[in-house]
């Protein structure tokens, strides 16, 4: 059913808990190649200008490469292939674009957790993909025992 799972990584521990989820239906029998993709946003008309062209594409790359290291990581140490792709652009744009190129049977990636406010305000990349692209798209959620305190309230207290 599955054969194709593009996941979104950006380094982030929603986008590392896709993996981890592709990598658990992987464990439980599903055959499919997973491709890894991360999008850097493009480079402004200002640093194109100013700068080569082929190094601003060079670091964005490898910043792409570096944020998704840890997802990569998960799937070594599984043994599980897959593939890894970089592309510039509008993230939710780039990815309905690429989950088309690359014929994904689906599309898994992180959510932030935004409330209604921050969303409205800030847009956001899970929301765009799940009603802009044609494949299933899977939205993962951290689970709340694995999720880090935000604020001092939450955190341990100190020893006096």
């Amino acid at each position: 059913m599955y054969t194709q799972i593009m996941i979104a990584v950006d380094g982030s521990p929603e986008s590392l808990e896709a993996v981890r989820q592709a990598l658990a239906l992987v464990a439980r029998g599903l055959r499919a190649e997973i491709a890894l993709v991360n999008v850097q946003e493009a480079a402004s008309l200002l640093e194109l200008a100013t700068h080569d062209s082929d190094a601003i594409a060079a670091a964005a790359v490898a910043a792409g490469e570096h944020l998704m290291a840890e997802g990569a990581a998960l799937l070594d140490a599984a043994g599980v292939g897959y593939s890894m792709e970089v592309v510039l652009g509008e993230p939710g744009t780039a990815l309905v674009d690429l989950a088309e190129q690359i014929n994904a049977d689906m599309v898994m990636l992180g959510a932030r957790g935004m409330g209604a406010v921050e969303s409205v305000l800030v847009g956001s990349v899970s929301k765009a993909v799940l009603h802009r692209c044609s494949k299933p798209v899977l939205i993962v959620r951290v689970p709340e025992e694995l999720e880090v305190p935000t604020d001092e309230a939450d955190a341990e207290p100190e020893a006096a």
